[in-house]
């Protein structure tokens, strides 16, 4: 392999998809890099890449120990591999290599707590240590992805200008990065990020569910429809690439791609991570728990073809009522309770990032999150221009909801949104995330709700007391005892 004329500015090690793409990007960029992977094969492949990719400064090594010394100090090693055990086995082979002041970062999705304890373990070898969240899929990583680097601010500052060019760039509010905040609150950003995107991707998917199963909207109508409502409210990575999805053919056979694709999703982790936390902070996030049980549930593939079968026996069909609906109506109602569902998801990742901020003292800026996540990244949307807005007018926004400008689009919105759910109750389409959002907002939105009667037995059956509405203080009832008195 061809050595660098001079020690690279930075090095990339592990190159599956992602890592291939960060690097030739940070090649192009002007930086050049060194890199490295177990299987030399992909090192070689990458070094292939960057020469027809414009004769790239990136040069490629087959052992640790040259890689490592190849780079400039203080040394940066940027890591792309599988979260876990071959993170801290990828730190073993390079942090033999290192010297104090050294700095590695992880680029994976990554559980926060293991970051913590690495940056940890790296301290005490005098090392620095950066998780930092990468979104935007291999398309990003190589053009511009969002970049979520948090734990050691020295660690940062030594990468900053590589990061402020190879991170997305979007006019008017800059670089799709920021130094998140302390310890592994990188890759927290970047688990919610995930559990939104899950969100997301769930209603559109209910979206499509009523307008094909009820409206009886074919794929090219369901391409023209997801087109048009790119180009407004909606405008976002996730509504473009599914416009894209029913528009491509299918290359074996007849139809459409998308009617052969098996309804079974798969994941990997950051969403069911995403409901753990939020269940750990008590921070309700109805959409993204249903988008997780909606993957569960698809999993069941099986099962699910059984059911279908007992219960078509019993007189019971896929869908219950073939009513005749006005489609234009059914597609503008469809388009406005995505919209009010999708504010909704949104609130739950935002408070659950601020409650996880507050507990860690991280001191996040909810409003700075919404501007990196505007470009680059899996959920980039115009939509996160509003958002960032309202962090703005309001940092201590308590909810996503109570904010004019989104309070003032749900009120317009809900009637279409409850038509919608309505519509699909009846017609036995489940619409999880639609009606756990709707839920959720009918929840919020009530100064009273009957958990006054839950308190009530909870104090019944374990003496668990209650607070009142007219009086201060806690108080216990023998619930029990004066009850067995009014029934003799």
């Amino acid at each position: 392999m061809a050595a660098p004329p001079k020690p690279t500015r930075i090095g990339l090690a592990g190159l599956a998809v992602m890592g291939q793409n960060l690097a030739l990007n940070i090649a192009e960029k002007g930086f050049p890099i060194s890199v490295y992977n177990r299987s030399t094969s992909k090192v070689d492949e990458t070094v292939e890449r960057a020469k027809k990719e414009g004769d790239l400064p990136l040069y490629g090594f087959h052992d640790a120990e040259s890689f490592v010394k190849s780079v400039q100090k203080p040394r940066v090693i940027i890591m792309l591999v599988k979260a876990g055990s071959p993170v801290d086995q990828t730190i073993k082979t390079l942090s033999a290599y290192l010297e104090k002041g050294d700095c590695i970062i992880d680029g994976g999705n990554e559980w926060y707590e293991n970051t913590e304890r690495r940056e940890k373990a790296m301290a005490e070898l005098g090392l620095l240590y950066l998780g930092m969240g990468v979104s935007g899929g291999e398309e990003g990583a190589r053009n511009g992805p969002s970049l979520m680097p948090g734990g050691s601010f020295e660690a940062f500052k030594y990468i900053e200008d590589i990061l402020l060019k190879v991170a997305a760039q979007v006019p008017d509010s800059g670089p799709c990065v920021t130094y998140i905040g302390k310890g592994g609150s990188g890759n927290f950003v970047k688990m919610v990020h995930n559990g939104i995107e899950y969100g997301d991707m769930q209603l559109i998917a209910e979206a499509y569910d009523v307008l094909k199963s009820v409206g009886k909207l074919s794929n090219e109508e369901l391409h023209s429809v997801f087109a048009e409502w790119n180009k407004g409210e909606l405008l976002s990575f996730l509504i473009e690439i599914t416009a894209d999805i029913f528009g491509i053919k299918d290359d074996k056979g007849e139809g459409h791609l998308v009617d052969k694709v098996l309804d079974k999703t798969g994941m990997k982790g950051t969403g069911k991570w995403t409901v753990q936390q939020a269940a750990d902070l008590s921070v309700a996030a109805p959409t993204i728990a249903s988008s997780l049980d909606a993957r569960f549930l698809s999993g069941l593939k099986e099962e699910r073809v059984e059911a279908a079968k007992v219960f078509k026996a019993g007189g019971f069909g896929d869908i219950l009522t073939d009513q005749v609906v006005d489609k234009k109506q059914l597609i503008d109602d469809v388009r406005q309770a995505l919209y009010a569902s999708k504010i909704c998801s949104y609130a739950q990742g935002m408070n659950l990032i601020r409650a996880k901020s507050i507990e860690k003292g991280w001191d996040l800026k909810l409003g700075e999150l919404a501007r990196i996540w505007k470009g680059g990244c899996i959920i980039r949307a115009v939509f996160l221009d509003r958002m960032k807005r309202a962090y703005d007018r309001n940092p201590d926004l308590a909810n996503l909801l109570v904010d004019p400008e989104f309070a003032k689009e749900i009120i317009e919105r809900q009637s279409a949104w409850r038509r919608v759910v309505c519509l699909a109750i009846n017609s036995g389409i489940s619409t999880p995330g639609m009606s756990s959002s709707l839920a959720y907002f009918d929840t919020y939105r009530r100064a009273r709700l009957p958990a006054n009667l839950v308190q009530a037995q909870r104090d019944y059956f374990g003496a668990h007391t209650y607070e009142r509405v007219d009086v201060e203080g806690s108080f216990h009832t023998e619930w029990f005892k004066i009850a067995r008195q009014l029934k003799n």
